[in-house]
């Protein structure tokens, strides 16, 4: 492969560099999988902590790498099982956590020194940190042996995903707190995934998510840097999360686009010096909006062939969807069947014996180049209107989703764009579309949740909670870092929604543009 490299012309040398340098067109690691497979990291979690737990430790124990919790609306909100607005969604999409309690059950008996956890929470990232280092302490485990992700990526939720809270001046404040308070406290910490896998589910197109994706991450550097952090010092623990779509070629092209350009956009415009600030580490998931509920088999091909897309992009991770998801959440078969597809990816298909395979192909070359403009003009639009945060203000990032993703339906509406058991190959007859078994929640889950957090609440001392509070309201009005006070406060054993509701108080709600 050495000599294939040497062949090639100096400019194109240059170009594409070698995997693991500058620009990391070809990766970011000199070996890639040759030395590490991609962490298998299956998206999971519903009802109760105790059936998460479950979940996690069956998962675990048929070779998955790494965990990836998954979240209720109400927690991913900030609210309580107990809130009014939390009715018909308890554990629905996701675990219920309200308190110190529920997260040391979703992680009884896995060892959180030797675990690394990926949680997809934004709005209250904090507030879920704060429980997962807790549990960490009780284990004995020390803060600089603790490894994951918190997704802590608000400014995609206002314009594609939808769980924010706070208006964007806050919850900004939230992010750089959490860059600040680990990079001295929680050094093995990635501490934002910035996404583009909710934009693109959103029904942008690849050189969008690239583009928006990392306007995104632009905004969130510039923030820290005002904070007066040093670029240095929190960028190598930046982390990305992508969507991997059906055109395999593209979508591959996709990642190595993203990887140049966020390099030399770290390099400089942001006079980063260390080469892992350079760095693009990101996670994939494949795509949950291609799914579909006729012949819900077929979506294993999909994502097997979603997966190999990613692996041969460079993936640092990699979720699975399961064939049923278009229909409810996986249940314990279609769950490990998703997991068996990347195992088998990594063991038998032979894509991880060679350092960027498709490097040097003039096709995907050529996405690249092509993809790598796009997105560079993008870019260059929302830095004219001030950046992410006043694209976000302005509606820019809304329109253009809304834009693609009109042009995507119209196209498989008129047949432009086939999908297969869909708009063709259609028959209801066909024994693919025979009933799948689909997972069920307990329909007394919502109850049991309220039962559960009044006994928390009479058994805690109400003072020591209501002292936690106030020292967080009082800080919250100034300029102080807030994670010492929300670890504070869930210690004296307050909930969720008793500290995100503190923070609603003295800050308000976002209300998006009409």
């Amino acid at each position: 492969m050495e000599g294939l490299f040497e062949s090639l012309p100096p400019e194109y040398q240059k170009k594409l560099g070698r995997p693991g340098e500058y620009p990391f067109t070809r990766g970011i690691y000199p070996r890639m999988y040759l030395d590490r497979l991609w962490t298998m990291r299956q998206y999971a979690g519903f009802s109760t902590a105790e059936e998460s737990n479950a979940r996690y430790r069956y998962l675990l124990s048929q070779g998955q790498t790494g965990l990836s919790v998954a979240f209720d609306l109400p927690t991913q909100l900030g609210l309580d099982p107990d809130h009014p607005m939390s009715v018909g969604e308890v554990g629905r999409v996701g675990v219920s956590i309200a308190t110190l309690e529920d997260m040391r059950r979703l992680f009884q008996g896995i060892p959180l020194d030797r675990v690394s956890t990926s949680m997809t929470i934004n709005a209250p990232a904090m507030m879920l940190l704060a429980l997962y280092l807790l549990v960490a302490e009780e284990q004995g485990v020390p803060w600089d042996k603790v490894s994951g992700t918190v997704q802590n990526d608000i400014l995609k939720e206002y314009f594609a995903r939808g769980t924010y809270i706070y208006p964007p001046g806050p919850s900004m404040r939230l992010v750089t707190d959490i860059f600040e308070f680990c990079a001295q406290h929680v050094p093995r910490w990635n501490t934002i995934s910035i996404s583009g896998y909710h934009i693109r589910e959103a029904g942008s197109t690849a050189a969008q998510e690239i583009a928006f994706t990392l306007a995104d991450g632009k905004a969130y550097v510039r923030a820290a840097l005002e904070r007066g952090l040093e670029v240095d010092a929190f960028a190598p623990r930046l982390s990305f999360f992508f969507a991997a779509h059906g055109d395999i070629f593209e979508e591959a092209a996709k990642f190595r686009a993203a990887r140049r350009l966020w390099a030399r956009i770290m390099r400089e415009e942001f006079g980063a010096k260390d080469p892992k600030s350079w760095m693009l580490r990101f996670h994939t998931q494949t795509g949950g909006s291609t799914l579909t509920a006729q012949e819900p088999l077929n979506n294993v091909v999909r994502t097997a062939y979603q997966a190999l897309a990613a692996v041969l992009g460079g993936t640092q991770s990699l979720h699975t969807n399961a064939y049923d998801e278009a229909l409810g959440l996986p249940t314990e078969k279609s769950a490990l069947l998703a997991l068996r597809t990347q195992q088998i990816l990594a063991y038998e298909s032979g894509v991880t014996r060679a350092v960027d395979p498709l490097g040097g192909s003039f096709y995907v070359e050529h996405l690249t180049e092509e993809l790598e403009k796009e997105a560079e003009r993008l870019i260059a639009e929302i830095d004219a209107l001030g950046g992410a945060v006043a694209a976000v203000e302005a509606g820019y990032f809304q329109r253009a989703i809304e834009e693609s993703a009109w042009r995507f339906q119209k196209e498989v509406e008129e047949e432009k764009r086939i999908i297969v058991g869909v708009n063709r190959f259609f028959d209801p007859n066909s024994p693919l579309n025979e009933p799948v078994p689909v997972q069920r929640i307990d329909p007394e889950l919502h109850e049991k949740r309220k039962q559960e957090l009044a006994r928390f609440k009479k058994e805690r001392d109400g003072e020591s909670v209501r002292i936690g509070l106030e020292e967080l309201r009082r800080a919250a009005r100034g300029q102080e870092n807030l994670f010492p006070y929300v670890l504070e406060a869930f210690r004296r054993r307050a909930t969720l929604g008793e500290v995100c509701g503190v923070l609603r108080e003295e800050w308000g709600e976002y209300q998006p543009p009409r």
